[in-house]
């Protein structure tokens, strides 16, 4: 059996082969361990073996100072070019994956104020929670009763076939989220969870993982002043294995005064909004139904058929990722309402 994962390069069209992180550990635990040890693998889903974990793979110094600072971001195919701190003081496999970036101008951002934009550096696929959709993906990825909490029952009937993207960041990622769209936020809670492998194989061999892992929910008002005018969105951000901690950090400026994200507050688009403790992990954005026109690229990708993707595999049907840029665009705003959300 091939384990091959392969996704589009969105810069170059080209299709490239993902080095999994860890991928023999996380097939044996999300396959013998999961049916043989059940007990076991949920003590290797939980919060203390998370937090282990990631102190081994990401605190201890020796790894990078063997290497020394320059060659282990060339290791990890990071362009030192883009960081905002001096190389040198990447001195850790956390400091790598916590870095600061000039994405202000290493990420250029469309200026169209009705465009949609990847919250992340990610591989995204879309979906749509609607049965006549031809990308109709529901309970693939996550069901949207779970996802958005028990009792938000006033989300669940706002984002009722609608649409979604699921970005996964992969470990070598940048690990800043930015906001995709400008708008008020309504909303902000967390929901605990556990805290799965965000590899392809976990993610097809257990049921709706992301609904099930620990994650938090913003979801913002587009429909105001100075607002993309996409509707009702709600951000969805991810924990994963390893991934301990999201960290609220929204930033008007480059990444001054980090503040908490509030219910009122107006989030630009573009800007910080949090940081995931380093690892893979993921963030989903639902739209309500009509609201979002997602870019052809990315649909067109998404369907093809030669490239080995563990997503289509899994699935039984064409899904296929391609790999973008946090602040680049994802879609459009489809139309837009007179009347704010009340």
């Amino acid at each position: 059996m091939s384990y091959v994962h392969q996704y589009i390069e969105r810069c170059s069209g080209r299709c490239r082969v993902e080095p999994l992180f860890g991928d023999r550990v996380v097939r044996w635990l999300y396959d013998p361990l999961r049916e043989n040890a059940p007990a076991l693998f949920r003590l290797f889903t939980g919060a203390s073996s998370s937090r282990a974990l990631a102190f081994f793979n990401y605190d201890l110094v020796l790894g990078a100072r063997l290497l020394g600072a320059e060659r282990f971001l060339a290791a990890c195919g990071i362009d030192r070019t883009e960081c905002l701190d001096a190389p040198e003081t990447l001195d850790t496999p956390r400091k790598v994956f916590e870095r600061k970036i000039r994405y202000w101008q290493c990420r250029p951002m469309p200026s169209d104020p009705r465009a949609v934009v990847s919250p992340a550096d990610a591989r995204v696929l879309v979906g749509s929670l609607a049965e006549q959709s031809a990308f109709f993906l529901k309970d693939k990825f996550f069901t949207v009763e779970e996802l958005l909490g028990a009792g938000r029952y006033r989300w669940l009937r706002e984002f009722a076939g609608g649409d979604f993207a699921v970005f996964r960041l992969t470990p070598d990622k940048y690990h800043y989220n930015h906001v995709p769209v400008a708008g008020r936020v309504l909303d902000v809670y967390e929901v605990e969870g556990d805290y799965h492998s965000c590899n392809p194989q976990a993610v097809v061999s257990v049921i709706t993982p992301y609904s099930k892992n620990k994650r938090v929910v913003t979801v913002i008002d587009t429909d105001v002043p100075g607002g993309t005018e996409v509707g009702l969105v709600a951000m969805v951000e991810v924990v994963a294995l390893m991934i301990g901690e999201i960290v609220q950090c929204y930033s008007e400026r480059e990444y001054c005064e980090p503040c908490l994200p509030a219910p009122g507050m107006f989030l630009h688009k573009g800007q910080p909004k949090s940081l995931y403790r380093p690892g893979s992990s993921t963030d989903v954005l639902l739209f309500q139904a009509g609201r979002v026109r997602f870019a052809q690229d990315l649909l067109t990708n998404q369907q093809r058929r030669d490239v080995s993707s563990r997503f289509t595999r899994g699935f039984q049907q064409p899904l296929v990722e391609t790999d973008l840029q946090v602040r680049s665009v994802v879609g459009w705003a489809a139309k837009s309402t007179s009347a704010p959300f009340g």
